[in-house]
C-alpha cells in the first residue's frame, strides 16, 4: 500500500512524506493545532478570523489579490478551514510545481501582514450572520447542539464566534494567536502524492518552514461530564421544516471502543441501504434526506443523528430514530452488515492511493493526533471488530445520561411537550 516517511525539523515541524508516483497531483496539507476549543470566551472565533486573515498577503505578496495569483499561476489555489480542534492550509499543483509552491506557502504560513482586517472583519461578520435569525439569536442546529452538550466548556463554542468578540479582534491579538498556535509543535506537514527525490523536499521544507517558532504544545482542558439525564432545546424558527439534531456523548479518539463506534455509525448510515435512510426515508417517507456522524477528539466525542422534518413529523421521527437506537443496542448489528461496512472500507482504504488530497489528510491529521497509524493499519481496526463489540458500543453510547437533543424550527406548545416527553422516556 502507501509507504510513508517521518521527518522531525529542528524547530519541531512535523513532516509526513507520502509518495504516491502514480497521480498527476502534488499536495502540501499544512495541519494546526488550532481552533475554538482551544478558545476563551473573550477570545472566540480568533481562530477563523485568523485563517481568513493569512489570505490577506506577506512582505513579498503585498495584497490579497497578489497572493492569490501567486498560487494559482502554478496551478492550485489556496484552500483553508478552521475546525473545532484543528486547522488547515492546503495546496494541490502539478508535480512540477511542487518545489515552487512550498516556499508560497511556507512564507504565508510564517509571515501574514494582517493588511485590511476591517474589510476581512465585514466579510466574516456575513459569515457569522448566516447562522442567526432577524433577532440575533442561533438557529444553527448544529451550533446549539454542541452548546447543549458542553454548556460552557470550548467543545461547545462555535467555530466562528460571537459578532461582539469578532469586533475586538486586533494585529496585536493576531500576532498573539498566531505566534501561539502556529508552531513547530503545533503543526505537521504532509506532501502527499507525485513527489520526487524525498531527501531534497525535505532540505527545501526545512528552508521554507524555518521562520516557524519551536514554540509548544497547545493543551486542553477535557469536558466535565455531570449529565445525568437526557437534554433538550427547541428555538422556534420560521422555517418549512423543523431540523433535528439527536447527539449522544461518544468515546475519543484514544478510546478502545472507538474502531466499534465508528462500525456502529457505518451500520447506521453508510449509503442508501444502511439503517437510518432505509427506515427512515425509504419505508416511512418521513424525511428527504437523514444522515449520522461521529466526530472524535483527543478526550470525547459526539454521535450525532440529522434529519429535517414536517414540523408534524418531528416526533414521529425522533421515535423511529430512538427505536433503531434501542434495537441496535439490544441486538447488535448483522453480519452482512458488519462485512459490507468493511468490504466498504476497504475499498476506499484502496481508493485513497490515488487521491493525494485524501492521503495528505489522513496522514497530517493521524500525525496532528499522535495516533501512529496508516490506512492499512486503520482498515485492520476496523476489521477487528465483531457484532458484539458493536452491540457492547452501542450499549454503552445509548444511554439517556449521555442524549442531548436539539429541534429548531416551528411545533406547537403541545408538539414540543410530547417530543420533550420522548425524549425523557429514552
Amino acid at each position: 500500500m502507501l509507504e510513508h516517511h517521518d521527518v522531525v525539523l529542528p524547530n519541531g515541524l512535523k513532516l509526513v512524506l507520502v509518495p504516491q508516483p502514480g497521480v498527476h497531483r502534488a499536495v502540501a496539507s499544512l495541519y494546526l493545532r488550532v481552533g475554538s476549543r482551544f478558545e476563551t470566551p473573550e477570545n472566540n472565533g480568533i481562530s477563523h478570523f485568523l485563517e481568513h486573515m493569512v489570505f490577506r498577503g506577506t512582505e513579498s505578496l503585498k495584497s490579497a489579490h497578489e497572493q492569490a495569483l501567486a498560487f494559482e499561476r502554478l496551478g492550485g489555489t489556496l484552500y483553508a478551514a478552521t475546525h473545532v480542534d484543528h486547522g488547515v492550509m492546503s495546496v494541490a499543483v502539478p508535480p512540477v510545481n511542487l518545489e515552487r509552491i512550498l516556499p508560497l506557502l511556507g512564507e504565508v504560513t510564517t509571515s501574514p501582514r494582517f493588511t485590511e482586517i476591517e474589510v476581512e472583519r465585514g466579510i466574516v461578520r456575513e459569515e457569522i450572520l448566516e447562522d442567526l435569525d432577524d433577532e440575533g439569536r442561533d438557529v444553527d442546529p448544529d451550533n446549539i447542539s454542541r452548546a447543549l452538550i458542553y454548556d460552557k466548556h470550548p467543545l461547545g463554542y462555535t467555530i466562528t464566534g460571537a459578532i461582539a468578540a469578532l469586533a475586538r479582534f486586533d494585529e496585536p491579538a493576531l500576532y498573539a494567536h498566531h505566534a501561539r498556535h502556529y508552531s513547530g509543535e503545533n503543526a505537521v506537514l504532509c506532501l502527499a502524492g507525485r513527489l520526487g527525490d524525498i531527501d531534497h523536499l525535505t532540505a527545501l521544507v526545512e528552508r521554507c518552514f524555518g521562520a516557524m517558532p519551536r514554540g509548544a504544545r497547545v493543551p486542553v482542558t477535557a469536558p466535565p461530564n455531570g449529565q445525568k439525564k437526557p437534554r433538550f432545546r427547541f428555538v422556534e424558527n420560521q422555517s418549512s421544516q423543523t431540523d433535528l439534531r439527536i447527539c449522544f456523548r461518544g468515546p475519543s479518539e484514544r478510546d478502545p471502543r472507538e474502531p466499534a463506534v465508528e462500525m456502529l455509525l457505518r451500520v447506521l448510515d453508510d449509503g442508501m441501504s444502511t439503517r437510518l435512510y432505509e427506515r427512515i426515508c425509504d419505508r416511512l417517507g418521513l424525511c428527504y434526506d437523514v444522515s449520522g456522524m461521529f466526530e472524535c477528539y483527543e478526550d470525547d466525542g459526539v454521535i450525532d443523528v440529522a434529519a429535517g422534518a414536517q414540523h408534524e413529523r418531528v416526533n414521529q421521527v425522533t421515535k423511529e430514530i430512538f427505536s433503531l437506537l434501542h434495537d441496535l443496542a439490544e441486538h447488535g448489528p448483522k453480519e452482512e452488515e458488519l462485512e459490507k461496512a468493511r468490504s466498504r472500507h476497504l475499498w476506499s482504504i484502496e481508493a485513497m492511493q490515488d487521491d493525494a488530497e485524501g492521503v495528505a489528510g489522513f496522514f497530517g491529521l493521524a500525525a496532528l493526533a499522535n495516533i501512529a497509524r496508516t490506512p492499512m493499519a486503520r482498515h485492520e481496526e476496523i476489521m477487528a471488530v465483531s457484532a458484539a463489540d458493536v452491540r457492547d458500543a452501542a450499549q454503552a453510547v445509548f444511554r439517556p445520561e449521555r442524549l442531548s437533543v436539539v429541534a429548531v424550527g416551528l411545533l406547537s406548545e403541545a408538539e414540543e411537550r410530547r417530543l420533550e416527553k420522548a425524549i425523557k422516556a429514552f
